[in-house]
Formats: structure tokens, C-alpha cells, sequence
């Protein structure tokens, strides 16, 4: 059998040597620019010439900075970007705000706790797909999420703190939209208002006299909230009366509870109640206690009606309601005497005026 013939020295330099496949490349630019702005110029290019040759003219004005390169297409096509995720997230925000104020097993509080959470999804699900469409490596945010990082710890840390302390709020409805609140301004006086609004950053207490406080979430949730409704929206409300100690007491106290039953918002149950509070100066002092049940509207109000009756009441029955008054005792002196006994010879001789 024969053999096969070895291939020879000749033919073997005859060979054409095999070329390393990296050889057969196209050299690659070094200047890198933005991806998604070069996947649409391709996907643009290959639907016309003439929209081709547009995107080169403008993408043919363009800046380097050492390695990367970003052109007018590139700012257009990141801003497009952009422009739509914005657009996007508002849009399916408010569908699901929408979707929520639908749901009508939830109360108020449960509600706008829904629809914060849910906002905050589709911001940052809307971030990360902007993230996504830009081509952008999230790797590269190592630097920047550490240099974040550092400014929610210093600066950002009150509008964090009161972004969860607003959560939080919701989640243990202590504070919920509606509720009744004592507030007190910049002097230290105290009045009262109602939550409108549970934001981002603070609570909305608007107050009898449409003055708008804006109370930080945080504030609310560390320090002491007198709260009106809470529980319950009953709130007992107090009216101070002074009568004369020549009246008749028990007269006085039935006049005063038909008073207090008079007004419309009091409620009936629980009953008023009239309180002896002390002996004043001038006037046996008391207190009528009832019950509302809408405080929002006004106490101030309920007062004054109460008040108005009960002067009616007064005047037609002989209560008298006092005014303050006073004894005056004058200390004898030989001064004093002197003056009485000038006085007492003056009106008793028609010519002693002139002396």
C-alpha cells in the first residue's frame, strides 16, 4: 500500500501565510458618543438618504472632550429622551392617582398613602428606564451615587427625613387630611386648623381665618400635635359667665343651659353642663360646657351664639351681669380734717369763697 506523499518544503513556502483575524478589522474610532443617539441615527438613516444626509449635517457639529465626543443629534436625541420619560411618568402618575381615588374601600388617609407610593415607583422605575434608552452604564454612577450619598447625608437630609416622616404619618393615620389641629404662629399664640394637604415636604393647616401654615412633616411627627379629631370629632368647648351675687343661682344656671341648647351645632348628647368655677371679684363666675362635633367650622361662633342668647335670657328674667366696682376707704389724717373743716367753713358763710 502506498503511503502518502509529505507535502514538501516548496509547498509549503509557497503557501500563502494565514493572516491574524484582528489584521482583517476595520480600525474602531476611539471617540465614543452617546448610544442611544447612534442607534437612532442608524435606525433614521436607513429609512431615507435624505433624512441620512440631514442627521449627518447636523450631527457633523459636534465637541470632543478627550475621548467622547456629543454632537447638536446627540443633545437633540438625549432631550427627546428625556422630554418623553417626563412625559411618560407624569402621564401614568396621574392615571394611577386616578386609579386610586377610585378605590372606594380606602379611606382618605390609605389613599393619598397609595398614591405616594405609587408616584414614587414610577419616578424611579421612569429614571431608570431614561437610564436604560440613553445607554448609559450604570456602573459609571459608582462616583456619582457616592457623592449622592453624601449630599442626602448633609443636604438633603431634612427633605428625606420629611419625605418618610410623611409615610409614616399616613401609614400610622396620626395626622390624616381633614383632621382639626391646634397650630400656634411666630408670637406663641395658639389657634386652630384644618389639614388640607399631606405634601412631599410639609402639612397644609389652613385656619379660621384662611392663613395657610406649612408644617414640616418632621415637626409633626417628633414634637406634641394636639390633634381634635383624632378619634373622635366631639370636641367640648367651654363659655365663661359672671353673674351678680344678689341673683338667683339656680335660675341663672337653667338660663344658661337653655341658652347653650338653643344653638344648633350644640350637640344633645352629651348634654350641656354649667360649672361654679369661683367667687370673683364682681361676679359669681361659671362655666358652660357643651359639645360640637364639626370644630372645622368655627368655636369662636358657637360662643358668640350662646353668649347672645343667654343676654336675652338675662335681661328678660332680672339676672343682672356685673361690672366691675370698687369701695374706696380714705385713711383720716390731721391734713385730711384740716381740708374737711376748710371745706365746712367755706359752705357755711357766702363770703368765705373769696378767703
Amino acid at each position: 500500500m502506498q503511503g502518502e506523499t509529505p507535502p514538501s518544503a516548496a509547498d509549503a513556502g509557497s503557501a500563502a501565510p494565514v493572516e491574524q483575524a484582528w489584521s482583517l478589522a476595520e480600525p474602531v474610532s476611539e471617540e465614543s458618543s452617546v448610544a442611544a443617539a447612534e442607534g437612532a441615527k442608524e435606525a433614521l438613516s436607513s429609512q431615507s438618504e435624505t433624512v441620512g444626509s440631514v442627521i449627518d449635517t447636523v450631527d457633523a457639529v459636534a465637541l470632543s472632550f478627550g475621548d467622547f465626543r456629543i454632537s447638536v443629534f446627540d443633545v437633540l436625541i438625549v432631550g427627546a429622551v428625556i422630554a418623553g420619560v417626563l412625559v411618560f411618568a407624569w402621564f401614568v402618575s396621574r392615571m394611577g392617582r386616578r386609579v386610586v381615588r377610585r378605590m372606594t374601600k380606602l379611606d382618605d388617609a390609605q389613599q393619598l398613602l397609595v398614591e405616594k407610593l405609587v408616584t414614587i415607583v414610577i419616578w424611579a422605575t421612569a429614571f431608570f428606564l431614561g437610564i436604560d434608552l440613553l445607554g448609559i452604564d450604570l456602573t459609571a454612577f459608582a462616583v456619582f451615587s457616592g457623592a449622592f450619598g453624601l449630599a442626602i447625608g448633609f443636604g438633603l437630609q431634612k427633605t428625606f427625613g420629611n419625605l418618610i416622616a410623611g409615610i409614616i404619618l399616613l401609614m400610622d393615620r396620626s395626622i390624616k387630611p381633614g383632621d382639626v389641629i391646634a397650630v400656634a404662629d411666630t408670637v406663641g399664640k395658639e389657634s386652630f386648623g384644618q389639614i388640607r394637604k399631606i405634601g412631599i415636604r410639609a402639612v397644609s393647616v389652613t385656619t379660621r381665618d384662611q392663613r395657610e401654615y406649612l408644617i414640616p412633616n418632621e415637626n409633626l411627627m417628633i414634637n406634641q400635635v394636639e390633634n381634635w379629631s383624632y378619634s373622635s370629632k366631639n370636641v367640648r368647648m367651654q363659655v365663661s359667665v359672671g353673674v351678680s351675687y344678689e341673683a338667683d343661682m339656680n335660675l341663672a344656671e337653667e338660663l344658661m343651659l337653655e341658652a347653650a341648647r338653643s344653638c344648633d351645632r350644640v350637640l344633645s348628647a352629651p348634654p350641656p353642663t354649667v360649672w361654679m368655677s369661683e367667687y370673683g371679684d364682681n361676679s359669681v363666675n361659671f362655666v358652660i360646657h357643651c359639645w360640637i362635633k364639626d370644630p372645622e367650622d368655627g368655636v369662636g361662633n358657637v360662643r358668640s351664639a350662646v353668649l347672645k342668647k343667654l343676654w336675652w335670657l338675662f335681661k328678660d328674667n332680672g339676672i343682672e351681669i356685673p361690672f366691675p366696682q370698687r369701695d374706696l376707704h380714705i385713711r383720716a389724717s390731721d391734713q385730711f380734717e384740716r381740708l374737711i373743716g376748710v371745706m365746712e367753713q367755706g359752705g357755711g358763710t357766702p363770703g368765705s369763697a373769696k378767703d
